[in-house]
């Protein structure tokens, strides 16, 4: 069973690219951080600050307990894609990218001799080097090389930072044994205590159960069938997918934290995914509202769309009659999700003259955003709330820098004493 993909995990992606941006952040502890307030959790960390313990995930008040030299740096996500196009550019030009799966990682397909380890070794240092020469030295990756995507990406975990490992057929499973069940991509804290009330608290238990027993674990055949192969190195053919959703969240800050806050930033959350959805092509046929507060239980509503939109108007209209049904209290945090999406069909859309003038107005206002930069026009309903709720980078997706609104200011922001 040959080596079949080679996978590239940038390191420390974030913080490493502030890292090559300014000089003044090279080799030291550096947390990157959504806004610059202690009550906020760090998003990515140098090296350096994992050594005194400082992780994603951790506070930014930690942070600085536990290292009080940290540089909190502002997250710039449109920076972050700048370098992600670049970083792609420079591994294409070594071989070509089978998939991008997030912001930081790819897989590519061997072919030929490459699926020789002695070739895919060399095509692998090849990568590093062009990264280096072509993005910037500060940034690091690390490469693992396997037979499934699933394995190579288990391979670059196993040495971070600057890793290269390879994980043949002929040392499975006994390769992964040394893993704890949480270093598997797929097992989560929730997985991992599944599998624990099944008996299950190692990897080595985990590969010598049957097919039948991971599907009664898993709750799909389809599933336990995918997993039985991925631990033996067997690269099974992709399965088809396609987007269900698009939404967004947004937790307020203390300024908004009214009932009229709350619906400003939601009619610019409902805005920005009716915008994502037509770049995508794709209409709604129905839509999610949720709010969390900080003083009563948690709200949500569910409503149909008929037929189908993309447009707006009509998904504010819809919110309106929603927002009536709201309890009382102070919001904390406001979402929309849009489902069950479907690819948009303009004949259909032609048959019905007031939903084609509305299609025609939504995409009428994303041109002259794009044109004349974001929030150019927009409903008066979201005034007061432009700049809140700017677009995250989420693990699985990269923003489309071609879309109106994708990101805000994003001019570095650093703890001071730096400059």
């Amino acid at each position: 069973m040959p080596l079949n993909y080679l996978f590239v995990d940038m390191n420390a992606y974030f913080a490493s690219v502030e890292q090559q941006e300014r000089t003044c952040l090279r080799h030291r502890p550096v947390a990157v951080v959504p806004v610059m307030t202690d009550h906020t959790c760090c998003i990515a960390t140098s090296y350096e600050a994992k050594q005194y313990g400082v992780h994603t995930g951790t506070m930014a008040g930690q942070a600085r307990q536990l290292c009080p030299q940290i540089r909190l740096v502002a997250s710039r996500p449109k920076r972050y894609v700048e370098y992600h196009h670049r970083i792609v550019a420079a591994v294409e030009s070594c071989l070509h990218i089978s998939a991008v799966h997030s912001v930081d990682e790819m897989s590519c397909r061997l072919l030929g001799q490459e699926h020789n380890y002695e070739q895919a070794e060399k095509l692998a240092r090849k990568v590093k080097a062009t990264l280096r020469h072509q993005v910037g030295q500060y940034l690091r990756c690390s490469i693992g090389l396997g037979g499934n995507v699933w394995l190579a990406k288990v391979a670059a975990d196993m040495h971070k930072p600057d890793g290269l490992v390879a994980i043949n057929h002929r040392q499975l499973p006994q390769r992964l044994y040394g893993l704890e069940l949480i270093d598997l991509p797929g097992i989560g804290q929730r997985m991992r205590r599944r599998l624990a009330c099944h008996g299950v608290q190692t990897v080595e238990q985990l590969c010598e159960l049957s097919p039948d027993q991971l599907a009664g674990i898993w709750g799909s055949r389809v599933l336990a069938r995918q997993w039985w192969h991925q631990l033996r190195g067997e690269d099974l053919p992709a399965a088809q997918t396609r987007r269900r959703t698009v939404g967004h969240s947004h937790v307020l800050p203390p300024s908004l934290r009214s009932d009229g806050g709350g619906y400003t930033v939601l009619v610019r959350l409902i805005h920005k995914a009716a915008q994502r959805m037509r770049h995508m092509n794709y209409r709604a046929q129905s839509m999610w509202v949720h709010v969390s507060f900080l003083d009563s239980p948690k709200w949500k509503l569910h409503r149909a769309l008929a037929p189908p939109c993309a447009d707006t108007l009509s998904l504010l209209r819809m919110f309106r009659q929603m927002w009536r049904h709201k309890p009382g209290g102070r919001p904390l945090k406001v979402g929309v999700t849009l489902c069950g999406l479907t690819p948009s069909n303009s004949d259909t859309a032609a048959l019905f003259d007031g939903e084609h003038r509305l299609d025609h107005l939504a995409r009428t206002m994303d041109r002259v955003n794009r044109r004349f930069g974001p929030d150019a026009v927009y409903f008066a309903a979201m005034h007061g709330a432009q700049r809140h709720a700017p677009m995250r980078i989420a693990f699985g997706h990269v923003p489309d820098l071609d879309l109106p609104n994708v990101f805000e200011d994003d001019q570095p922001t650093v703890t001071a004493g730096l400059d």
